[in-house]
């Protein structure tokens, strides 16, 4: 494992929605499945336990029936302000799994969110991603993605724009 210092990828965006709403299509599987995904792919699964050491099971299924299944383990939980969680790319049953297009992606990710009000009246959505017990190779390939993950995470958010205002009417 690398104790190599690595900055952490870190995403911030603002939406135009309050924060209890934004926390709340984010920690329930009923909200989740409407939009975390990239563009293109449908949940097909989607199974929270939300509490510390509970766990967010979920299967997507994108173009030409490629299938990526992933595991959030929650280690940390202030209602509508933080979540640290632990990311991995899973089977269907829940285990561990590899990432389907990128093989020396790390095995477990440490993720931070926060939310904190905006002065405009919405809710800044902050999310930090950093590899977790990782070797030299799965940072190389971690450092090496931030440009798709900006692209990816754009797209998602994009999807979760047109969810809130589905929402809010």
């Amino acid at each position: 494992m690398s104790n190599a210092p690595l900055s952490p990828f870190v995403i911030t965006r603002e939406f135009r929605a309050p924060r209890a709403l934004l926390w709340q299509v984010q920690t329930q599987a009923q909200h989740l499945q409407h939009w975390l995904s990239p563009e293109g792919f449908r949940t097909i699964h989607a199974d929270m336990d939300f509490r510390v050491g509970g766990r967010y099971h979920y299967g997507l299924e994108g173009p030409n029936g490629l299938q990526m299944w992933g595991l959030q383990q929650f280690l940390e939980i202030v209602p509508e302000q933080k979540v640290v969680h632990l990311q991995s790319f899973s089977n269907p049953e829940g285990g561990l799994g590899p990432h389907p297009m990128a093989p020396t992606w790390p095995a477990y990710m440490h993720v931070t969110a926060t939310w904190e009000d905006s002065p405009n009246g919405g809710t800044i959505h902050t999310i930090s991603w950093q590899p977790h017990q990782s070797d030299d190779v799965e940072i190389a390939t971690f450092d090496g993605a931030r440009a798709g993950m900006n692209a990816g995470f754009a797209g998602t958010f994009t999807k979760l724009d047109a969810y809130l205002i589905e929402l809010q009417g």
